[in-house]
């Protein structure tokens, strides 16, 4: 027997209700966190998909091409690509994989589905979580400890900066125009 999930179907059809439960900071996180483990495995099979095409390709071993800056400048444009194409197609769709198991999904403030070009302007938005760390990475010569340290100091400041915003949603959510709701379990009968 199979229960349809009243708030999505509501943000599919018609004008939502303005009662959206904003999820909790902590359930929020835990999803992040989650989120980084299953992307993870996709990165890392994109990763093997792009050094095997790039070694076919140069004839290099993948040792060899860490001191080719156009293979390293390659990999990473293939690595925000791939993240790009998953993140905007599962936040049209409404959730990721990670966001599906910890009930959350986005919508639009509106409380609609979210287009792909909002999906994509979330998507730039959301690297706020880690463009700061790597800009001053760069600027400082950080080791990867000290990056390590210093991405998780600033997802701690940004994602406590939520608690400010009238609606406790992330900043970057609320520049695009988007917002996270509490996806509530069908009741059995």
């Amino acid at each position: 027997m199979t229960h349809s999930n009243p708030v999505s179907s509501r943000t599919r059809e018609s004008a939502p209700t303005p009662e959206f439960l904003v999820p909790s900071l902590k359930r929020r996180m835990a999803c992040w966190l989650y989120e980084g483990m299953l992307l993870f495995g996709v990165m890392v099979a994109s990763g093997l998909v792009y050094f095997i095409a790039a070694s076919w390709l140069t004839g290099l071993s993948p040792g060899e091409m860490n001191s080719h800056p156009n293979l390293k400048l390659g990999f990473q444009a293939t690595c925000f690509l791939v993240l790009g194409l998953y993140f905007i197609w599962m936040w049209h769709r409404g959730q990721t994989l990670a966001m599906k198991t910890w009930r959350i999904e986005i919508v639009g403030t509106d409380g609609r589905r979210v287009s792909n070009k909002t999906a994509f302007k979330r998507y730039l938005a959301s690297w706020i979580w880690f463009l700061p760390p790597i800009i001053t990475s760069y600027a400082f010569h950080l080791s990867v400890i000290e990056l390590s340290f210093a991405t998780l100091g600033w997802v701690a400041v940004w994602s406590i900066i939520s608690r400010f915003h009238p609606q406790r949603q992330f900043w970057h959510d609320a520049w695009v125009h988007t917002r996270l709701i509490t996806v509530h379990q069908p009741i059995e009968s």
